[in-house]
């Protein structure tokens, strides 16, 4: 059954008010390896339908993946009596209409279609080079492709196909470890020879280290540790919510330079280069919201419900499924930060003394108005000592204002690296001047 037919039976079933489905097919599959060597392959299809009902200004919403057509029916009776249960909500002001849609490409037959020997080519290699070098090596490849439909019973009608391909790995010796990772939407996103090289190389680099010192560091980041930043700024404050709920970090910041005026953030679902969708959840036009602006904080993202609550507001297409809309609201899925002219090995030449750092690991909020946060630095931290890596230390604790390191953002990485970790981050490599570390691991 195909999206129009199941939309026309749950829109023709329908006695409520206003009527959404929300309609997703994804055909997923994942090779895991450990100890240089392949342990699973999964592959999953899965339907996932999502009423929503609306009666006056009462919503009520219903999941489930069975697609049979008294299926269908039933969940609309069971989302329209939820919604009657309910309060009403005067901040609600209906569903939204239909809008033009950009055409966007970012289907790839090549990862829809890849087989469990496709990527167990791609792993072998990775658990051959860790092999060679005398390390082993455990990780895991995604490749998935979804098909996403958003109706409603005020003439909107969106859908659209899509692909995934995340591939990421740890390589271990005795003392040390490394990471790589790579995201897309086209199978050559990811380059296992790339990956293994990186990820070996980080390992060997960090072999005995020592201990660290807690203080403060001038520290360069990979990108895998920029795009945490980039996720705790998102999770603590992009959100219209959240600065409604005046809980982010936008609050009273809007038009002042609160960050290093080399800082752009952007979020953009259309743009190839993450892994774009032409319509969020509500089958509203994604749009492209610049949240910071040369270091001025310039707003957050809208969907429908959030821009109904703000005077002149209006949603920029960033709705997220109906069951996580009504705890976090709406969110960027497509960030961006602006790139630089820089590069790792520049940084490290520029720094007397500091961190090279690989990734963090266990972040966690403490300060959502100013993203404090905490967390350890993982699979490789180094230490830069007059332009040089001097060694390795083991990985450092640190409490940290993720908006104040990046007010003293000393320069950004010329390349980006996508990566997906439930949303899309394309970020270059990062040189802070000061991150405060408070204690190192044993």
């Amino acid at each position: 059954m195909n999206f129009k037919e199941v939309a026309d039976i749950v829109l023709g079933a329908s006695q409520a008010d206003e009527t959404e489905i929300v309609y997703r097919r994804l055909d997923g599959s994942l090779t895991r390896f450990a100890n240089n060597h392949i342990h699973q392959n999964v592959t999953e299809t899965n339907h996932e339908i999502l009423v929503r009902c609306v009666s006056g200004s009462r919503c009520g919403t219903a999941i489930s993946n069975a697609t049979h057509p008294d299926s269908l029916r039933n969940l609309v009776r069971v989302a329209l009596d939820l919604a009657r249960q309910q309060p009403e909500n005067p901040d609600f002001k209906g569903l939204p209409g239909p809008a033009p849609l950009s055409i966007v490409t970012s289907f790839d037959s090549a990862v829809a279609g890849c087989s469990p020997a496709a990527r167990a080519s791609g792993v072998g290699v990775m658990c051959r080079k860790a092999a060679e070098a005398g390390y082993t090596a455990a990780g895991s490849m995604t490749t998935a492709a979804m098909r996403l439909g958003v109706a409603n019973s005020k003439g909107v009608f969106a859908e659209c196909e899509t692909t995934l391909v995340d591939a990421s790995t740890v390589v271990m010796s005795a003392t040390s470890s490394g990471w790589a990772q790579s995201s897309g939407w086209t199978l050559d996103s990811v380059a296992w020879d790339q990956l293994a090289e990186e990820a070996v190389g980080k390992t060997r680099m960090g072999e005995n280290p020592i201990d660290g010192q807690p203080g403060e560091y001038t520290v360069i980041l990979d990108p895998y540790a920029t795009s945490d930043l980039m996720g705790m700024m998102a999770g603590d404050g992009m959100s219209a919510q959240a600065y409604q709920e005046e809980r982010s970090w936008l609050n009273g910041r809007l038009g002042k330079q609160v960050l290093s005026p080399i800082i752009t953030i952007v979020d953009d679902g259309l743009d190839p280069a993450g892994i774009p969708l032409p319509f969020d959840f509500e089958g509203q036009p994604k749009q492209r919201v610049t949240v910071v602006e040369a270091g001025v904080c310039r707003g957050p993202v809208y969907d429908t419900y959030t821009a109904g609550r703000q005077p002149g507001a209006l949603s920029t297409g960033h709705a997220m499924e109906q069951a996580a809309s009504e705890r976090i609201g709406p969110l960027p899925m497509n960030l961006f930060l602006k790139p630089g002219t820089s590069n790792v090995n520049e940084m490290i030449a520029s720094t007397k003394d500091g961190l090279y750092i690989t990734r963090f690991w266990y972040t966690r909020p403490v300060h959502p108005r100013d993203v404090v946060v905490t967390g350890m630095t993982r699979d490789g931290t180094y230490i830069v000592r007059n332009g040089e890596i001097a060694g390795a230390v083991k990985s450092l604790r640190f409490t940290q204002s993720y908006m104040d390191a990046l007010a003293g953002t000393m320069a950004l990485g010329e390349t980006c690296k996508t990566l997906w970790a439930g949303g899309t981050c394309n970020v270059p490599a990062i040189k802070l001047e000061r991150f405060n570390f408070t204690s190192s691991t044993r």
